[in-house]
């Protein structure tokens, strides 16, 4: 470890900036937001750089470097195009034992600027010790994408309480104890939820009934369609919390591999008259687990509120008065259509679409037929791979022309998907041929032609 890592307190501290340019805007930035007052030295300076500075209650002085300038100075950074002067400055700034930063020169630096994640009062610092600055702004970029914003908010409010905690627990351990079950807890996704105001009350009366059972909450999560970098940072990060998975049919293994490892893992996947759970036992099971006070993430193929039967779930949920959090997925219909190549709407081709439910009960087609055959409208089917030929007979019979094109996707957007493409006339004789494994989603209208078109950057 070449640096160690310091936090640097510069509230209403002197900072110098040499330099007038883009570089020394980036670092007057920092400086400005950590509260600094800054004094800015060169011969020109960019009129918002100047702004920046006086707005700040900063100086601007538009002049060369003078050795005087690093009178009473906390922090100086060196941000000029002149490799002689930024040596002087650092070389001076070392003899008086001022921490002093040059830009893109690590060997004149007695501290280097790391990568930020603001997450205030969470600070997250990335250095490569100036060996490249440029990696060390892309891990900024993986971590920016993991950690949502609302982390400052949790913990200003986890401060709000500090002092509380101390004195409800005395005991250095039983203290820590006390926090790491709150941050395992509820109480954080109520503040990334935007309820800080419940996380709050949690807090009050968590700190005054320490033995008190948590309560329990339930995450309907929609999983998307198959392929795992589909899933919603949101989605991820419930999975990884809760205490079960309720998990479906359509939910991928590599899905379920993201889940918390020791989570339990309940299946209650249905299928075609064959329901490993019935609805009303789904519906019973969640609302059974959340008062054991348990985190359940029920977690469904697509989206939980498209053709997921979520309503019927979260009106259970509500009448028991269980906490519970919707998160949408991406739906079948997006997903499988845009990576078999086919836009579901078209300027050219369809002006609307249209999701129906192509599962049909007792075999009988039970659909709006007459608003579904529309010359620009393209028609999505779920769940009508069974009824494919009942179906077009429908679609024909109430006047779509036979040569409208089809599209059948099994499994979409899996390294398993397969995509039969034809017409009203041939599908279901292309199907016999070629016959493919459930979930298959069908699109039935002109955009489908563009497929041939566009297919060259698809993923099947």
């Amino acid at each position: 470890m070449e640096t160690l890592p310091l936090g640097f307190r510069l509230k209403d501290q002197s900072c110098l900036v040499v330099g007038g340019g883009e570089i020394a805007a980036r670092k007057v930035s920092l400086l400005v937001r950590a509260g600094a007052r800054v004094t800015l030295v060169a011969p020109e300076v960019l009129t918002s750089l100047r702004e920046q500075v006086k707005a700040s209650g900063g100086n601007v002085q538009e002049r060369r470097y003078l050795s005087e300038d690093l009178d009473h100075q906390t922090l100086v950074v060196a941000a000029t195009d002149d490799q002689e002067l930024n040596a002087e400055v650092s070389r001076a700034c070392q003899q008086r034992r001022i921490p002093v930063n040059v830009v893109d020169s690590p060997a004149l630096c007695t501290v280097i600027f790391p990568a930020i994640v603001d997450r205030s009062p969470i600070l997250i610092g990335i250095s490569s010790n100036g060996v490249s600055p440029v990696l060390a702004r892309m891990l900024r970029g993986k971590i920016e994408s993991t950690i949502p914003a609302a982390y400052g908010r949790l913990a200003s409010l986890l401060g709000e309480f500090r002092a509380q905690a101390k004195q409800a627990f005395p005991d250095t351990s039983a203290r820590r104890a006390f926090w790491e079950e709150q941050l395992q807890g509820p109480m954080p996704d109520m503040v990334f939820s935007g309820r800080e105001q419940d996380a709050r009350r949690h807090l009050q009366q968590a700190l005054a009934n320490p033995g008190q059972k948590p309560s329990g909450e339930v995450y309907l999560v929609g999983a998307g369609p198959g392929d795992p970098d589909l899933l919603t940072f949101k989605a991820l990060r419930l999975m990884q919390q809760a205490d079960v998975i309720v998990y479906d049919r359509l939910v991928s293994e590599p899905i379920l591999d993201l889940c918390r490892r020791d989570a339990e893992r309940i299946y209650v996947g249905k299928a075609r008259a064959d329901h490993a759970v019935p609805q009303e036992g789904i519906n019973a099971l969640l609302v059974r687990l959340a008062q054991e006070g348990k985190r359940v993430c029920r977690l469904k193929g697509g989206d939980p509120f498209i053709f997921g039967r979520g309503g019927e779930e979260i009106e259970e949920l509500a009448e028991a008065r269980i906490p519970f959090q919707v998160v949408p997925g991406i739906t079948a219909a997006s997903g499988c259509a845009a990576y078999a190549g086919i836009p579901l709407t078209h300027r050219n081709y369809a002006q609307s679409v249209r999701f129906v439910t192509g599962h049909l009960k007792d075999g009988t087609p039970d659909l709006p037929w007459e608003e579904l055959v529309h010359p620009n409208q393209t028609l999505v089917l779920y769940m009508g791979l069974i009824s494919l030929g009942p179906i077009r007979e429908q679609l024909l019979a109430h006047g779509l022309p036979a040569a409208t094109p089809v599209a059948m996707i099994s499994k979409g957007t899996t390294a398993q998907q397969q995509v039969i493409t034809g017409t009203l006339a041939d599908i279901v004789e292309k199907l016999a041929g070629q016959p493919l494994p459930a979930p298959t989603l069908i699109i039935v209208g002109e955009v489908v032609k563009l497929r041939e078109q566009l297919n060259w950057f698809s993923h099947d």
